[in-house]
């Protein structure tokens, strides 16, 4: 895991958009990469106790998913929401980067927005 590896204007930018999307429900922000993980983000109710590097490699299989569904019927990837006992988990990648975003419960809506926005985002790093 690292600490730091991710340009801080970016940071601060996905901190911002999130926030604006998801409001006081944001639980936490990860950006990750094929080979590194940085948690950006942390609600002051939540302790660190979460496995970063595992999580991180599973939802790395995404960075397989985008190529996996290309020319489907369903139009392009563009996040993947996991359901989860106390939230959710929102992830999005944008060529070799991705972020995942958890949450307390929110309506689809605003996983559309936040994922339409964390996309963006990431769009223009390229």
């Amino acid at each position: 895991m690292s600490n730091g590896s991710i340009d801080r204007e970016l940071a601060d930018e996905l901190e911002s958009v999130c926030r604006t999307a998801v409001g006081d429900e944001l639980r936490s922000i990860t950006y990750f990469t094929k080979d590194d993980v940085e948690q950006l983000y942390l609600r002051s109710d939540l302790e660190q106790t979460a496995d970063l590097v595992g999580f991180a490699e599973h939802e790395a299989l995404g960075f397989r998913s985008q190529s996996a569904y290309r020319n489907s019927q369903l139009g392009e990837y563009e996040a993947t929401i996991r359901m989860f006992e106390n939230g959710y988990l929102t992830r999005v990648i944008a060529g070799d980067a991705g972020i995942w975003v958890t949450t307390d419960p929110l309506s689809i809506e605003r996983f559309e927005e936040l994922s339409t926005a964390l996309q963006s985002v990431l769009e223009s790093e390229k």
